[in-house]
């Protein structure tokens, strides 16, 4: 039987109407989360992704290909993104929004000398050359139409060590930021704004495949280590702040990397811990 239709209820002020955007990693998680917002708020969206029949069943729940669309595409094969961008062009008009999302974690154990080198470069190419090619296609319709959006998915891991986060990802997360703040300056003299979301850990499938738990024992276990209390953090969050970077509200917004963090890399609970006589992992 076929999955029954859900209308995505229209947003008051729609922040993006009009606009098309491509969403790469957009078949589950954060991406999921943030094609339904965009729709939500007036734009065309693409769905970029390998997860074949998640991409499709998320595009059926939404509406219709008037609206959005999935694409099977490869973030780290040049031609194929080259195919994304045009596709997407020939389809919706133009294309004012870049969202290169899509990335993967690493792997445990964490230890340097445990960390196999394909897989390092592997999530090298996923985390940084996938966002790097989505960008160059991007700015290539871009430019010329002086005005556009990119944003990337970094991590908090781009603003701190340590926590035992997988080496790869970690070094990916930072070369992303440094990608776009490179790429401001470039792509400013066109129009063309770029940034960055760097969320805190989200209970999205991909995270908690990797810690092997439910999502709420995740979210339980983020919650003990949070900054700040009553909150806690979800796909949604990320998905709102994408929405501002890519409106017309953020028209002078560029450069930045939004860390959405509840303030937790803003500080060192060490020192006070072990003054309550606690102890330090």
């Amino acid at each position: 039987m076929a999955p029954s239709l859900v209308t995505v209820p229209a947003v008051p002020g729609r922040r993006l109407e009009g606009k098309v955007a491509i969403i790469t990693g957009g078949a589950s998680g954060i991406g999921a989360t943030t094609a339904r917002l965009f729709v939500g708020h007036g734009a065309k969206v693409v769905i970029a992704d390998l997860q074949d029949e998640l991409g499709q069943s998320l595009c059926e729940e939404i509406g219709s290909k008037e609206v959005i669309t999935y694409v099977h595409c490869d973030m780290t094969d040049d031609e194929q993104v080259k195919d994304l961008v045009d596709t997407t062009v020939a389809n919706y008009g133009k294309l004012d929004i870049m969202y290169n999302n899509a990335g993967v974690p690493g792997d445990f154990p964490n230890a340097l000398l445990n960390v196999e080198n394909e897989r390092f470069k592997k999530v090298m190419d996923i985390n940084v050359y996938g966002p790097y090619l989505g960008a160059k296609h991007a700015a290539r319709v871009m430019i010329p139409a002086k005005k556009g959006s990119i944003i990337f998915t970094a991590s908090v891991s781009s603003v701190i060590g340590g926590h035992d986060v997988p080496h790869p990802y970690a070094a990916s997360k930072h070369a992303v930021v440094g990608l776009a703040k490179n790429l401001c300056l470039e792509l400013g003299q066109h129009g063309i704004r770029v940034n960055c979301v760097s969320p805190y850990v989200i209970a999205s499938p991909m995270v908690t495949k990797l810690f092997g738990m439910e999502a709420n024992q995740l979210e339980e276990m983020i919650s003990q280590t949070a900054t700040l209390k009553g909150a806690v953090l979800k796909a949604e969050d990320v998905a709102h702040a994408a929405v501002y970077l890519a409106s017309d509200e953020a028209s002078y917004i560029s450069g930045i990397n939004l860390v959405i963090d509840g303030g937790y890399t803003t500080t060192n609970p060490a020192l006070p811990t072990i003054l309550r006589g606690g102890k330090i992992p």
